[in-house]
């Protein structure tokens, strides 16, 4: 694996994703190892224009919109990654995966589709290591009520959430050697030491 790995986190929403990406960029700081963190959508400026009409709660996009949208965010970040590949850390709050997961496993678009758009896009890119964050209906409803506040994503119901969350497991399964699952149900502070634990291994 490169030492200067793409490293991405995934899961459906309160899942703990996110917190868990800012505590490994805090690591790498900590160790003045150089890294870049990106949210998708999100992460370029253009991307981040995106992003906002995304998820905004009055936008009413059909399926394929919503795919082509996310999709044309990830591409305004690619020449961000291109810049960056191999030669800094690249940590990832969402990608290809999140795609499938979301757009195919969730809302059943042809998965031939987004896995030939992405390749598209990203060419020789390729993720090193993903850590997929699970959580359960009970924690993922505690979590989206502390929220100051909720994007149109926070809003779907359970029925889907557990459409998305069955096929981040289907790639998992099919990634065993560069996935690690972690039980967000658990206590954060073990989570933490886990992924911390495995981000040594990564880079070592």
């Amino acid at each position: 694996m490169s030492k200067k790995p793409i490293i991405v986190f995934e899961g459906i929403e309160g899942c703990g994703k996110s917190h868990h990406l800012t505590k490994v960029a805090k690591y790498l700081k900590s160790k003045k190892i150089s890294y870049i963190k990106i949210r998708e959508p999100g992460g370029s400026l253009n991307s981040e224009k995106i992003r906002k009409l995304i998820l905004n709660k009055k936008s009413k996009f059909n399926i394929n919109t919503d795919l082509l949208l996310y999709l044309a965010a990830r591409s305004e970040n690619v020449n961000l990654i291109k810049k960056f590949y191999k030669k800094r850390i690249i940590l990832l709050d969402r990608f290809t995966d999140s795609t499938i997961a979301y757009q195919h496993y969730g809302m059943g678009i042809d998965l031939k589709i987004i896995n030939f758009m992405n390749k598209f896009l990203l060419k020789n890119i390729k993720v090193n290591f993903t850590f997929l964050n699970l959580v359960n209906k009970k924690n993922l409803f505690l979590r989206l009520k502390k929220r100051k506040s909720l994007n149109r994503y926070d809003q779907f119901n359970m029925n889907f959430y557990n459409k998305v969350q069955k096929g981040f497991l289907k790639l998992a399964k099919s990634n065993k050697k560069s996935y690690q699952i972690i039980d967000s149900n658990l206590d954060i502070k073990i989570n933490e030491g886990l992924i911390i634990n495995q981000i040594k291994k990564i880079i070592k």
